[in-house]
């Protein structure tokens, strides 16, 4: 018997949980949970009993399998194009102006493109949640019609942005590759935390397998017949096992050892850090002001700019200007003034016609405005704004002189039948001399007739692109003013050691600028200057010591929680098993185990009985005759079967002994003859396989303190043998 203390301890956790799972329940009412699953994954939104899927079997039909295989692919797809586009943020003005000169309309096409980017992937991946949670709750997955139509269309439009990238702007494939120099360590870090939030249905699902194999395997054993027939079921929940487990283990080994061959060039020691680059203000400081006017030079002297970057054109009559564009309509007014003309090429102009358009009012129109994340302007800077006008090259170098300033710019040719169309370099040099700036402030970079510049101007500093160090070395040049996409992807170790002057462009984001400041470059051309020149220190800068400690960290901390978790759902589903072994009903292969009691020490019997016989409860004596645990009182017509204690190694001869009657029995003592059986009892007769044993004459003083379990057999009052018929107070006892 239990203690009462134990009774007592045993009572109020039962309370306690019937007080969880009501508070549970709740809050969380499941038939709701999956009517909302189903809802929104199959468009089902009433309630039905689904049968559940059994483990190892399928979960859907052959469609759903290919719709799956789609969403998963769509899901990949959609990813990758988000973390492509998300990383070329830094190219976002150049996208949207090629879309301006294809479409004649200005808009952030490019934020455009990120939201539909990140609406595809987040929908793809709740389909995908939805879709585990399903399964998860071992229900048939059957997704919606509008869900395939809508699957197939992200992958059809993911794919089409890969071509678009592919076919027309390959170099920004080039800039998501370069992140991934600055990323690489944190995206290890991520991967491997997504990889510990994932053994946990990793681990439940592989210890649920090798429970059900067990338990199957547990329940073949005595079907010789059926064993044989079940045996492809072991294969398959084996190879679900190595299915599930097998991946994931490896990418989780590959994740580990990434870091031996990840490259960062912001992983070094303090002391190789080189200086900050100096700045180049990009058309001036167009973020702060319209571009190539001197509202945006002055604000990016303001910012403290090294020097200032703009384009250059020559206008009909010789006069070189600054403009970015192959005409005038997105930074000038031309449209109001002279519609017809919008078209025309920038250098068609006149110089008096181009003095009189307006540089500045689109700056100030919302709609307009070249940069998304661009500050608000001031009353006052606005008002200043308004009133811009396209300046002159003259006008940039007296400010550049005044200030101290470099200029660098690009020199665009002139179109055909132009009358500076073969002069354009002497031209802008002879204006370069008489503006008197000094000439080691003016960086050359055009290469069109340099042995000239250089007789005329031997005192500007020569630029050149991405020629090897060979023509660089032959041309005497020792600044290079290149892409950043191309540079780090072509030799940039070969440019320092050659000890080149490298500038890039375009730099905006901080990452970016990061990047080159840990890779030794010594200055950048920027739109965002007033973002970069509060940066003290590189973004994602850490030691090769510290990224060593982070990694080993990482790697064990993960290693133990995910082995950890793999313990716990393994010990769980093995308890479980072990829970259902001992509480399981008997069948026609397993044992009928009595359960000891706390105080007596008696020995379980193994019986084979035939399941549709079987009780709902455990077999317990008190359960069965609650007289025979008291006073072991006989009765006609029963067959008592006495449990004896297995340890006796004696061996016994299977005999039939009647029992002396006692002065309760009403009629006298009849003494009774032994019944020898010649075989034993058939499952017809009693139901009941006996095993090989034999018993002994037991007299009443030697009877067993252990009352007699009592089963009825109705066939046997039936089937009774004369024998029997003749002593009904006969007593099998073992």
């Amino acid at each position: 018997m239990l203690k009462p203390n134990k009774i007592d301890s045993e009572r109020k956790k039962k309370g306690k949980k019937k007080k969880i799972n009501s508070w549970i329940a709740h809050l969380f009412d499941r038939r709701r949970y999956i009517t909302f699953l189903t809802g929104c994954y199959s468009c089902r939104w009433k309630f039905r009993k689904w049968e559940k899927t059994k483990l190892g079997s399928c979960c859907c039909t052959r469609t759903e399998q290919v719709f799956c295989a789609f969403l998963t692919i769509s899901f990949v797809m959609s990813v990758i194009w988000l973390f492509v586009w998300l990383e070329i943020s830094n190219e976002y003005f150049g996208f949207d102006w090629v879309v301006f000169l294809g479409t004649g309309f200005w808009f952030f096409w490019s934020i455009v493109f990120l939201s539909l980017s990140g609406i595809l992937t987040a929908y793809s991946s709740l389909l995908l949640l939805l879709a585990f949670l399903l399964l998860w709750e071992q229900m048939e997955l059957y997704l919606h019609w509008c869900h395939k139509i809508l699957i197939l269309l992200v992958i059809l439009l993911c794919s089409f942005f890969f071509f678009l990238v592919f076919r027309f702007w390959k170099d920004k494939w080039l800039t998501a590759g370069l992140s991934l120099q600055i990323f690489a360590p944190y995206l290890h870090m991520g991967f491997i935390t997504v990889m510990v939030l994932l053994s946990w249905p990793v681990a439940f699902y592989v210890a649920r397998l090798e429970r059900e194999v067990r338990i199957r395997r547990y329940k073949t054993t005595c079907y010789e017949k059926e064993k044989l027939k079940k045996c492809n079921i072991f294969t398959r929940l084996r190879a679900l096992q190595l299915a599930t487990g097998l991946p994931f283990l490896l990418i989780l080994a590959c994740l580990y050892l990434i870091p031996l061959g990840i490259y960062s060039p912001c992983i070094q020691e303090k002391e190789d850090l080189g200086p900050k680059p100096v700045f180049f203000g990009h058309r001036g400081a167009p973020m702060l002001g319209p571009e190539n006017t001197m509202m945006s030079f002055e604000k990016a002297v303001e910012q403290e700019a090294y020097g200032l970057e703009s384009d250059v054109f020559l206008s009909y009559d010789g006069v070189p200007f600054l403009m970015h564009d192959y005409d005038v309509r997105r930074t000038t007014n031309i449209r109001e003034v002279l519609p017809k003309a919008a078209f025309n090429h920038s250098s068609s102009f006149k110089w008096n016609f181009l003095a009189t358009l307006n540089a500045g009012e689109w700056f100030v129109q919302p709609w307009r405005k070249p940069f998304y994340d661009m500050k608000t302007l001031s009353e006052a800077d606005k008002k200043k704004a308004r009133n811009q006008s396209i300046p002159k090259l003259y006008e940039l170098l007296q400010f550049a002189q005044k200030k101290k300033k470099f200029v660098i710019f690009d020199l665009n040719g002139c179109p055909p039948k132009h009358p500076f169309r073969n002069a354009f370099v002497r031209q802008t040099v002879k204006v370069i001399l008489d503006s008197k700036i000094e000439q080691h402030l003016i960086f050359w970079l055009s290469g069109h007739d340099r042995a000239y510049v250089r007789h005329k101007a031997p005192g500007f500093q020569q630029v050149g692109r991405l020629y090897s160090v060979e023509r660089l070395t032959k041309e005497n040049i020792s600044i290079i003013n290149v892409d950043y996409k191309r540079l780090f992807f072509s030799g940039l170790r070969h440019y320092k050691a050659a000890n080149i002057t490298i500038n890039l462009y375009i730099v905006n984001e901080p990452w970016l600028f990061s990047l080159a400041w840990c890779s030794r470059i010594n200055s950048v051309t920027t739109d965002n200057i007033s973002l970069l020149r509060r940066l003290n220190h590189p973004h994602y800068f850490m030691t090769p010591r510290d990224y060593m400690l982070i990694w080993l960290l990482t790697d064990g901390v993960s290693a133990v929680f995910i082995i950890a978790v793999f313990y716990f759902h393994w010990w769980r589903e093995m308890k479980k098993e072990k829970a259902l072994e001992t509480s399981s009903l008997p069948t026609d292969c397993e044992s009928i185990s009595l359960p000891e009691e706390e105080g007596e020490s008696h020995e379980t019997v193994g019986l084979s009985v035939n399941p549709g016989r079987t009780a709902e409860r455990p077999w317990t004596l008190a359960a069965l005759h609650p007289a025979l645990a008291k006073g072991g009182k006989k009765h006609e017509g029963t067959s008592h079967f006495v449990v004896a204690s297995m340890k006796s190694p004696n061996h016994v001869q299977k005999t039939v002994t009647p029992l002396m009657a006692t002065k309760h029995d009403v009629k006298p003592t009849v003494p009774t003859q032994t019944l020898e059986h010649t075989q034993a009892p058939t499952a017809e007769t009693t139901k009941v396989a006996l095993p090989q044993m034999t018993s002994p004459t037991l007299k009443e003083a030697d009877a067993p303190a252990m009352p007699s379990v009592v089963v009825h057999h109705p066939e046997k009052q039936t089937q009774e043998t004369p024998m029997a018929q003749s002593s009904k107070e006969t007593f099998l006892t073992i």
